[in-house]
């Protein structure tokens, strides 16, 4: 086979793929070398194999990027170097390796040579003997390092050398162990018991539970006793008998109410037992924390904090495809913001990273037993969909991307919440600095909230709310003008709250003010009103509106809500409005310029609009239960007696 070497291209491969080394002319140098041969031939990554580079170093440039030296090397040298390497890959290597030699070009050095070692993936687990030390090597990332735990049992599985972790026999383990009752609901919620077989037909080393999943057990050639596998274990055990064989198989939960573990009241949760059992314990506790809140800044107001299916899949994934052979347990962190599930052991190694990272489907299972009967139970996808249902049902409701940070002996998936429940939980903050009086520092967060979501309405009531508290309408006008704000996008309620605050002012700007008053209201009042802000609505439209709006809109509410046909204050300002429009009539009745059918018309409407405040004010004071209140009536009766006789006037001429 040709290979064809070009340094330059090599020079902008993946650290992963290329070892650089200025010089070997020592033990230690060779060593190192061939450790690197030994990694790049294990393959635990998926590469192909690799490159060691002799005769040039990697270092960095000005700026931090990634830049190669070549210093060569001699004739002599680059032979010395060749035949010490090749002898140590023959008889400190096992299975021995023999990598492909290129001798290349100095491109900086005519008088010198580069020298490299083509390593291809062997099929084989290799060893290299230092010593009296034998041991793996695999590449991870850009370094060379010795294969232990977790590492070495995936490398040992890839190339066949080990049976897959759950389909072990559990080590000292009886039949003893497994939980009869577990088992046979368990199955049964699966769908796989089959009526015509019993329980001692699955209790045995030779009736698989599915096709996909070997028997539960298997007979020890020595004592003839039955042993169950890894999953039979961890799935259907006892708890005792899982926490002595498994004591890091348990999941830790955390809730912190923070953004960070520095709480020191976090509630936690320790679920031991079947992994089974803490699937379904683990999903009730994450289910309480995809809660749906309602908010009325949105066209789809309920929204979900976490949508529940990619909770579930993120908690499967960590549980099915964990490396059991790391000693810690899972752990599920949730903080306010975010939900992170740690997953001891790093990716499958026949999974493509870049796709796994894209939400991209990648069938491959650590625990096919695991992957397959949690399918069946119904709380996984099949064939490697789990990952891309998370970044689906993220995406569906609006969340923020999934995140997954890769370590060599963990997986962590971080699900951030809904923008929308960051903003709830940051406007909670503001309320809580309203109460404590800190309307400052409330109005600066507020302004931060607004001009991430200018059109939030309960952040724009809280707006109003603090600039309320500090007599600050102009700070609204400003802020209104400044950014357009569209009335017509704005809540009916907020406007009112608009409308309240630029009503207070008094000085050369009210007029200005008045008028937006008026405008917010008017916009206001054609859409839908809760019957708690009603009342605040007639105040505001009394003082910036004609008393035709105060009435209509008045009569208009008590048709929608009947309940607040009693309502004293609506009934009063009705009451005064229709009183003003009386007034409105009176000068029109007594202006001798006008047509005399025109005065009795007014007259007469005068006498009407009296008749029904009068109906008004009774009314309100009978409904009235504050004393102040009623002595404002009990004024406005008598007014309204004064205008009475004014109106009969006209009739005694």
């Amino acid at each position: 086979m040709e290979f064809n070497i070009d340094l330059k291209e090599l020079s902008s491969r993946e650290s992963e793929r290329v070892e650089w080394k200025e010089n070997g002319d020592d033990k230690f140098i060779v060593s190192s070398i061939v450790k690197t041969i030994s990694a790049f031939a294990n393959d635990i990554s998926n590469f192909g194999g690799g490159y060691v580079v002799c005769g040039a170093k990697e270092t960095k440039d000005e700026f931090g990027f990634p830049k190669v030296l070549y210093s060569g090397l001699s004739a002599e040298k680059l032979k010395e170097i060749e035949g010490k390497v090749l002898q140590h890959c023959r008889d400190y290597v096992s299975p021995s390796l023999a990598p492909i030699v290129k001798e290349l070009d100095n491109p900086k050095d005519n008088s010198t040579r580069i020298l490299v070692f083509i390593i291809l993936a062997s099929p084989d687990a290799h060893t290299y003997r230092d010593g009296e030390s034998v041991n793996y090597y695999v590449r991870i990332s850009k370094e060379t390092k010795e294969a232990r735990n977790g590492i070495l049992s995936q490398l040992l599985v890839k190339k066949q050398k080990l049976e897959y972790f759950d389909k072990r026999i559990s080590s000292n383990a009886t039949e003893s162990d497994i939980d009869v009752l577990l088992f046979r609901d368990s199955i049964q919620e699966m769908g796989l018991f089959h009526q015509g077989k019993s329980l001692e037909d699955y209790f045995s080393d030779r009736e698989q539970i599915a096709e996909l999943v070997p028997p539960l057990f298997v007979r020890n050639s020595l004592t003839g006793l039955l042993q169950p596998r890894n999953f039979a274990l961890l799935m259907f055990g006892k708890k005792s008998s899982i926490t002595s064989f498994f004591p890091e198989s348990h999941t830790i939960v955390s809730i912190y109410k923070g953004l960070d573990r520095s709480e020191p009241t976090a509630e936690r949760h320790t679920l031991t037992g079947s992994i089974i059992e803490q699937a379904k314990k683990a999903i009730e506790l994450l289910n309480t924390q995809a809660y749906m809140a309602f908010d009325k800044t949105s066209s789809k107001p309920n929204q979900v904090k976490y949508p529940i299916r990619a909770l579930q899949e993120a908690l499967i994934n960590a549980i099915v495809h964990r490396d059991y052979e790391i000693p810690h347990p899972i752990r599920i962190t949730i903080f306010a913001d975010r939900i992170e599930i740690m997953s001891p052991g790093s990716l499958h190694w026949g999974v493509d990273k870049e796709k796994f990272l894209n939400g991209k489907a990648s069938p491959k299972w650590r625990n096919q037993s695991f992957a397959y009967l949690f399918n069946k139970l119904q709380l996984a996808q099949s064939e490697g969909q789990g990952i891309p249902t998370i970044f689906r049902t993220m995406k569906e409701e609006g969340c923020p991307e999934p995140i997954f940070d890769i370590e060599t002996e963990s997986v962590t998936c971080i699900l951030p919440a809904h923008p929308r429940h960051q903003i709830i939980r940051e406007q909670q903050e503001i309320q809580d600095m309203i109460i404590l009086e800190k309307y400052i520092e409330a109005k600066d967060q507020t302004k931060k909230l607004l001009e991430k979501d200018l059109y939030n309405f309960r952040s724009l009531d809280l707006f109003c709310e603090i600039l309320s508290k500090l007599k600050s309408p102009s700070d609204l006008f400003e802020f209104i003008t400044k950014n357009n704000i569209d009335f017509y996008s704005v809540n009916s309620n907020t406007l009112i709250n608009f409308a309240e605050l630029l009503s207070s002012l008094n000085g050369k700007e009210h007029i200005q003010f008045t008028s937006l008053a008026n405008r917010a209201l008017s916009i206001a009042l054609s859409g839908k009103v809760e019957e708690s802000q009603i009342v605040k609505a007639v105040i505001n439209l009394k003082k910036v509106g004609e008393p035709e709006d105060v009435i209509k809109f008045v009569s208009d509410a008590i048709s929608k809500y009947p309940s607040l046909s009693q309502n004293a204050t609506l009934l009063q300002k009705r009451a005064t409005a229709k009183m003003d429009e009386a007034k409105k009539c009176i000068n029109t009745g007594k202006d001798h310029k006008s047509n005399p059918r025109t005065q009795a018309r007014a007259w007469e409407m005068c006498r009407q609009l009296l008749s029904e405040a009068e109906r008004d004010l009774n009314l309100a004071l009978d409904n009235s239960d504050y004393s102040t209140e009623k002595e404002f009536i009990q004024k406005d009766i008598e007014f309204l007696e004064k205008m009475k006789k004014t109106s009969r006037k006209p009739e005694n001429r």
